[in-house]
């Protein structure tokens, strides 16, 4: 049997599941939704699961420093700057207003910037370095001069990929399968994808059962479906299982990105306020707005019970929209 990763509790767990009754009724469906904006750490979300993990084994490592990636408003820099906080670790943290993919180019719409998880991360400490908007290789470059820098005044550096996704983050979201298989049973899961470790973790626990796992993409990139094989991989080795999972094992849609990732969607103000009509939940604009859209966009090919996990990210609704151009 293999050992259970060392654990540091951040989230109150298990998060709930409910039916959408008034939702179910008005489009004739039996949809259910997962909690994760209840996870009651830092302001919710699901990224409390993964740190759990990581940040255990960052301690466990003899690390002082922290330092991670991503956009200002990064919902993964916010749960990390609060948890390093509370744990007296330093923690860095390299972002741009929007990294993109240059062969996709610089998208334009409506841009999420300050205020948001930027004031979060500020008010606990985070050494933010934002850098002018650039390719996300860019970014990760910027991450590891970031850590070099701490290492050279002989900090200890624990570094954690973009979104928290490595094969521990993969695995607590296999936890987080199990732990929903234990609330009900349910004919498809559909989740929001980006960085790859919620998608693939969820899969991972799903995979060999007839429940379905979808993930809506919230990246352009088609290079997604490899990071989820990777993380699946490395999810495979830490389990000692002989589970494995190809591209085609993953059922990932994107067709809902709408301009490019960090940019607000149509689609997703409009899943956003059919929502919060029916069932007075709110959406953030980046993930589970657009996951919701793609969501009711699927659901005619849909059956059965059906179950949206909602990832959180809430403090994105109080940041400033500016419009932005591509480039």
């Amino acid at each position: 049997m293999p050992v259970e990763p060392p654990r540091l509790p951040l989230a109150i767990l298990p998060t709930p599941v409910h039916r959408l009754e008034r939702l179910s009724e008005a489009l004739g469906v039996d949809l259910w939704i997962k909690r994760d904006d209840l996870t009651g750490f830092a302001l919710g979300g699901n990224k409390g699961r993964k740190l759990e993990y990581l940040l255990a084994d960052a301690l466990r490592s003899g690390a002082d420093a922290v330092v991670t990636c991503g956009s200002c408003q990064s919902n993964f820099v916010r749960q990390i700057g609060v948890a390093c906080r509370m744990l007296g670790l330093a923690c860095g943290a390299a972002v741009m207003d929007l990294p993109y993919e240059p062969e996709f180019g610089r998208p334009s719409g409506r841009l999420p910037r300050r205020g948001g998880n930027e004031l979060i991360d500020r008010l606990v400490g985070v050494d933010l370095r934002i850098h002018p908007d650039g390719s996300w290789d860019e970014l990760f470059g910027h991450a590891e001069r970031l850590a070099q820098e701490y290492e050279a005044t002989g900090r200890r550096v624990y570094r954690v990929p973009v979104g928290g996704s490595s094969p521990l983050g993969a695995y607590a979201f296999y936890r987080a399968g199990l732990e929903v298989q234990e609330q009900g049973a349910f004919d498809c899961v559909v989740c929001p994808s980006s960085s790859g470790s919620t998608h693939s973790g969820l899969a991972y626990a799903y995979a060999g059962t007839a429940t379905r796992v979808i993930g809506i993409s919230c990246d352009p990139e088609p290079e997604n479906l490899d990071d989820l094989v990777r993380l699946c991989t490395g999810l495979n080795d830490l389990l000692g299982r002989g589970k494995s999972l190809d591209r085609s094992s993953f059922d990932l849609h994107f067709d809902y990105v709408g301009p490019g990732y960090g940019v607000l969607s149509d689609g997703g103000d409009g899943a956003s306020r059919l929502l919060l009509d029916q069932e007075g939940i709110f959406l953030d604009p980046v993930y589970t707005a657009k996951a919701f859209a793609g969501l009711l966009d699927l659901l005619p090919g849909l059956s059965g019970r059906i179950l949206f996990w909602h990832t959180g990210g809430l403090p994105t609704l109080f940041a400033e929209t500016v419009p932005t151009k591509s480039g």
